[in-house]
């Protein structure tokens, strides 16, 4: 098997233009010249394909987009080489400002997204990809929207699926079958449980063949009917966290097209994660650290390391 032929179909509900100041310091309730601005496209499945791309990794993106936030997003993805279907909407495409200063941990301000029509959801529907051999669906979903349109979404790509979506939508995808992969607090949060195994056990009973949870430098977890298998995180990495569970989710949605192992595509998700907080914005790992910790990925997808420095890390929202 060729093996970069899998294609992954990614779901992003509700994108966004992702803004980051750059500031000298953090301080609420003072005017604050801003040193610089970046923006690029955003939402939790939009860098789950930028960094699957990053790898040779095929992805397409399928995203409701509207307005000129939305065409401006189409057009640099399209200009990032990361393939896209965009089902036009009536509503603008929401924008997130993301405060930086090397210091402080960012603060960051999303807006809450479009109002998306029954129509328009409905070819979003129709949309989903019947000919990948993967799926993942994730980020949150603009106010208003009904969560079983997860499980409607899942079941239209009728392929392996993975879900980084949280609240009742995470419930929707465990009894469609999703494989769950929350963080720890969006698990507790979710299923109202006091503890990560009573958590997980509540989406396996729902229907998730697998439950997976981020628990940043605690490592992940893999919950099945049959136990739990942890890895812990990568030791000694440090910079900007924001976007480490997408590129965790890239790493461990890739292990599993090649048929690899529970516990060896978490060890792919963590060294994704950690590939990434070496990266200065979310949806980037850095290929060099990749190339250390998988030497297996690096031979079958051929990563060249990065030679460009590496920038001061900021943050960026998920």
């Amino acid at each position: 098997m060729n093996p970069v032929a899998n294609v992954v179909a990614v779901l992003t509900p509700n994108p966004a233009v992702d803004v980051t100041y750059r500031v000298a310091q953090q301080r609420v309730g003072h005017t604050q010249r801003v040193l610089d601005v970046t923006r690029r496209p955003g939402g939790k499945g939009v860098n789950v394909a930028r960094v699957l791309g990053s790898v040779g990794a095929r992805s397409r993106c399928l995203l409701p987009l509207g307005g000129p936030a939305g065409r401006w997003l189409a057009a640099e993805l399209a200009g990032l080489d990361v393939p896209a279907t965009v089902v036009p909407l009536a509503g603008p495409t929401r924008t997130t400002v993301t405060v930086v200063d090397g210091v402080q941990h960012p603060t960051m301000f999303g807006e809450p997204g479009p109002a998306v029509s029954a129509a328009e959801w409905a070819a979003v529907t129709r949309a989903v990809p019947a000919d990948a051999d993967a799926f993942v669906v994730a980020g949150s979903l603009p106010p208003g929207t009904d969560p079983e349109l997860v499980g409607a979404w899942i079941r239209a790509a009728a392929v392996p699926a993975v879900a980084d979506v949280t609240g009742p939508a995470l419930l929707v995808a465990a009894a469609a079958g999703a494989v769950c992969a929350p963080n720890a607090q969006e698990l507790l949060e979710a299923t109202g449980c006091a503890s990560e195994q009573a958590g997980a056990g509540v989406l396996l009973e729902r229907g998730a063949p697998l439950v997976v949870v981020s628990r940043g430098a605690a490592g992940l977890s893999a919950h099945t009917p049959g136990g739990q298998v942890h890895v812990p995180a990568v030791a000694g990495v440090s910079g900007n966290p924001t976007g480490a569970g997408d590129a965790a989710t890239a790493g461990f949605v890739l292990a599993t097209t090649r048929g690899l192992p529970t516990a060896t595509a978490l060890r792919w998700a963590a060294a994704f994660g950690a590939a990434a907080v070496l990266r200065p914005v979310a949806g980037e790992v850095d290929l060099a650290a990749l190339a250390r910790h998988l030497p297996e990925l690096q031979l079958e997808l051929q990563l060249e390391p990065q030679l460009e420095p590496r920038p001061e890390p900021d943050g960026s929202p998920a």
